[in-house]
């Protein structure tokens, strides 16, 4: 009987865990044939943790004023009981031990400061900064003329008067040169903002773009800045454009040589005319994406030709009218929209015209029209290499064609 008990009771223990129930893990991960992670060891980590730039400075002004306050302890005591060696090591410790608390909020603090400024440092660039440091050497050395007559004043009265000359006029000198800096800098010639460094900043102009109106728009708006290089090649094909006996042509180019003296006055850009000589039959086009290529710039040109020539020679290439077809809105089918009619269309009956944005219009059956602003209904639109172009018929058209009169 004893010993049926005894088996029954054996029977209702729980079972205990398989002693290798652990290490399942690692030998599912090494039949699957991957590597297990190594063992963290977290005594090592706080071995070899370094102290970063914040933390040396932490240490650095507290070990200044630790040293500071020691010395203070010490001539409390050497003060108070001056033949007491130990009244001297105990102040000595007391103003240590002061030292390195106060030390490390102190710390602290300036290291937190000095971390904001150099942010606030990095935001503001460097040719501010030095006007902003001439216009605060300027506004000392008034503060020092204007301080002269305060040292006849009682001299309760005179140093608080000379203080607040010196910080007034140091703060006043340092806003005006900064808020100044082109102008300040554009006495001795220089564009600190034209000073292009990174890539993308030098750009190689081509006539195309120049005879755009678009590009002083673009310049003003901030869109392009930094250093302009233009050949004198460029500048021949100007030159022609403007001496042209077509009217449309030679205003076209006189109004390109404007856009170059408004581009020479900008602040923003600085425009620098390459006078290198250009080999024996070379074309102009041949001629700026060598010069783009040799100086890492981006060409920038409205001719298709010549960027998709630049592009397979790995050049950057810009674009005001890739730009403006970006930015474009689209025209769909059926929409109305004023367009004044210019010249006559290649076929028969058709009229051309230009929307606001330089999109060419074709109107069916409205040569009648020319010289008049009509309203039209689009009817199609074509995606091309040079741009879109628009088909339209006049507004309330009924769409028909009338029957030609048979002579």
């Amino acid at each position: 009987m004893k010993q049926a008990r005894a088996r029954r009771r054996a029977g209702r223990r729980p079972r205990q865990p398989e002693p290798k129930e652990e290490s399942r893990p690692t030998l599912r991960l090494a039949i699957d044939g991957e590597v297990p992670d190594p063992p963290v060891v977290f005594h090592s980590v706080g071995r070899e943790r370094r102290p970063g730039p914040q933390g040396v400075m932490v240490e650095v002004v507290r070990l200044v004023i630790v040293g500071l306050f020691a010395v203070g302890g010490w001539e409390v005591a050497a003060r108070l009981r001056p033949e007491a060696s130990n009244e001297l090591l105990i102040g000595t410790l007391l103003g240590a031990s002061v030292g390195y608390v106060l030390g490390g909020v102190f710390g602290r603090s300036t290291a937190t400061a000095v971390s904001e400024l150099e942010r606030e440092l990095r935001r503001v660039p460097a040719a501010e900064i030095l006007a902003g440091g001439i216009g605060l050497a300027l506004g000392l050395v008034l503060a020092t003329l204007l301080a002269f007559p305060s040292y006849h004043l009682p001299r309760r009265a005179a140093y608080p008067v000379v203080g607040v000359l010196y910080l007034s006029f140091a703060y006043l000198g340092y806003k005006l040169g900064r808020a100044k800096s082109d102008e300040l800098f554009g006495l001795f010639g220089v564009k600190p903002r034209a000073a292009g460094t990174l890539s993308g900043e030098v750009v190689v102009l081509d006539s195309s773009v120049i005879l755009d109106s678009r590009l002083i728009a673009m310049v003003q708006q901030g869109f392009l800045r930094g250093t302009m290089l233009i050949t004198r090649g460029v500048l021949d094909e100007l030159q022609t454009v403007a001496d042209s006996s077509n009217a449309g042509r030679r205003a076209r180019g006189r109004r390109a040589l404007d856009t170059m003296i408004l581009l020479k006055r900008d602040p923003a850009v600085d425009l620098l005319l390459i006078e290198e000589t250009r080999p024996q039959g070379e074309p102009v086009d041949s001629e700026l994406v060598r010069l783009a290529r040799t100086r890492g710039a981006t060409l920038l040109t409205n001719d298709s030709g010549l960027a998709k020539v630049a592009l397979a020679l790995d050049v950057p290439v810009r674009s005001i009218h890739a730009l403006a077809e970006a930015l474009r809105p689209e025209v769909v089918s059926g929409q109305q929209v004023p367009v004044r009619l210019t010249r006559r269309g290649k076929e028969s009956g058709q009229a051309v015209g230009y929307l606001d944005d330089g999109t060419m219009v074709v109107v069916e059956e409205a040569d009648h029209l020319l010289g008049d602003t009509v309203t039209v209904t689009v009817t199609n639109a074509l995606q091309t290499s040079t741009g879109r172009l628009i088909f339209a018929r006049v507004a309330g058209d009924s769409g028909e064609v009338p029957p030609r009169r048979e002579d």
